[in-house]
């Protein structure tokens, strides 16, 4: 099949062009997934709590899912190489402070602006794709950035491990810095993109209001139920609750109003992308949130060590490498995609069902399995979505369709890591010091994950109610 290509770019171009992308959102993902194993390690050095720990990784979810629209906008507005360059430089800076952070409050802080950078990042490369390849053709790339997320994903824990064995956590953050830079300048000298304006000022009031209302909500399922702060059904849960929608609706109001909202609401009114950005949604937390607590799990839980731990998740995220490149080359041979995202979420939940029943004395084979089959159906799943609604909008669209479903997907994400770490507090939370500190395996960790991964699995339900309502439509041939 001949790629149609935008007048005056060649093939070497695409190439060139593929490669700055996947080498800087490999730089970023690396970076963000390197603490994963280093958390249990973090966490015990600067004196965490176990609300502190998820918000390491939850805090850079937020800041993600809230600059993700904005990115998405400017995308439209102006030049989306140069974004690029600029989402890079923040997440640079940020894994410097993160590196350098003395306490868990200024290390979420500094993971705070690496979402943001991460936001740009996510949104901004799809939405380059989307710019240079067509929809048809554009299974088979999708397939590689969903294969660089895997191996980033893969070596993220690991290297993280084998740093905090040899080296100490701080490096973890440093470890991206160099690969971080390279990208910045493979970017500056190969990268073009055609740059394609659409007129308005950006809606700075919509931005402020998703961001506030994000946080609110997820401050809310963070802190709700633990022993710490405040109870489901109390006057400060129903507070947080009750301001997050007013803001959600003052949000809604802004967005129907304003010449150049954050978000075309009538986006969510088509049927294919509200299916897909819900079931986005719902997967997500098999990416952001299993990792971290799967480090948990393996330290804690069964007394391994980090590089061990890292070890551990390399099933998870092989299946996930299988499931993205395998179903992306088959969608750009025959232009089919609804069977493969309607299995890989059979496939998705089967697997996280099987995990709820590992505890402390679970063989490893059988947990190494588990993971596999999870990999396997999120990965047939998560950029083909992305695929799917950037199919229904116009080039001229396609930085908002890419920013929303990144949304959904983060913020989602972002929600269930928050949801999964107030049910492992209240789990955990006669838990002794010695134990968390690695004095000896905890089992009450090792099974409180368990009940961690039933949770998880059942916020994976909606997913294939979802995938198998979205309509199946063939994809363009053209940009």
């Amino acid at each position: 099949m001949r790629t149609n290509l935008p007048e005056g770019m060649t093939h070497r171009d695409l190439r060139w062009a593929i490669a700055g992308i996947l080498a800087v959102f490999f730089a970023a993902m690396v970076s963000m997934n390197v603490v994963v194993t280093a958390l249990p390690v973090i966490s015990q050095e600067l004196g965490g709590t176990q609300i502190q720990y998820s918000w390491v990784v939850t805090a850079t979810l937020l800041a993600n899912a809230a600059s993700t629209p904005v990115w998405g906008k400017l995308a439209d507005m102006m030049s989306k190489k140069t974004l690029f360059q600029v989402a890079n430089v923040i997440f640079f800076l940020a894994s410097l402070g993160a590196g350098f952070a003395p306490n868990m409050e200024t290390l979420i802080a500094a993971r705070f602006v690496q979402g943001i950078g991460l936001g740009g990042l996510a949104a901004l490369a799809m939405a380059i794709m989307a710019s240079i390849v067509s929809p048809r053709e554009r299974g088979k790339y999708a397939g590689y950035i969903g294969a660089c997320l895997a191996t980033a994903t893969a070596l993220g824990p690991l290297i993280g491990g084998i740093t905090v064995d040899t080296l100490g956590w701080r490096w973890c953050f440093f470890v991206g810095v160099p690969l971080s830079v390279f990208a910045l300048i493979m970017v500056a000298t190969t990268l073009r993109v055609p740059v394609i304006r659409t007129p308005g000022r950006i809606d700075y009031l919509g931005a402020l209001l998703l961001v506030v209302a994000s946080g609110l909500l997820l401050i809310w399922l963070s802190f709700a139920g633990t022993p710490e702060f405040f109870a489901w059904v109390s006057w400060q849960s129903a507070l947080f609750l009750a301001s997050a929608l007013v803001l959600l609706a003052v949000f809604v109001v802004v967005e129907s109003r304003v010449h150049n909202p954050i978000i075309q609401l009538r986006m969510l009114i088509d049927r294919t992308t509200f299916l897909a950005a819900v079931s986005s949604a719902s997967i997500a937390v098999c990416l952001f949130g299993m990792p971290a607590f799967l480090g948990q799990y393996f330290q804690i839980g069964r007394g391994l060590s980090p590089t061990e731990s890292g070890l551990m998740i390399l099933p998870l995220v092989l299946g996930n490498l299988i499931g993205a490149l395998t179903t992306g080359r088959l969608i750009t041979r025959y232009g089919r995609w609804k069977v493969y995202i309607v299995s890989g979420s059979f496939i998705m939940s089967s697997g996280m069902f099987a995990l709820s029943t590992v505890g402390a004395g679970t063989p490893f084979p059988l947990v190494l399995s588990y993971l596999l089959i999870v990999g396997l159906g999120f990965g047939a799943q998560m950029q083909n979505l992305m695929l799917i609604v950037q199919n229904t909008v116009s080039v001229t669209r396609v930085g908002q369709a890419s920013a929303l479903i990144a949304f959904f997907r983060v913020f989602g994400g972002a929600a269930g890591t928050s949801i999964l770490g107030s049910v492992m507090a209240l789990q955990v939370a006669g838990v002794t010091a010695a134990e968390v500190n690695g004095a000896a395996p905890s089992p009450t960790y090792a099974d409180a994950t368990g009940t961690m991964f039933l949770v998880a699995a059942c916020l994976t339900l909606p997913a294939i109610i979802t995938n198998l309502l979205i309509k199946e439509t063939a994809l363009r041939t053209t940009i």
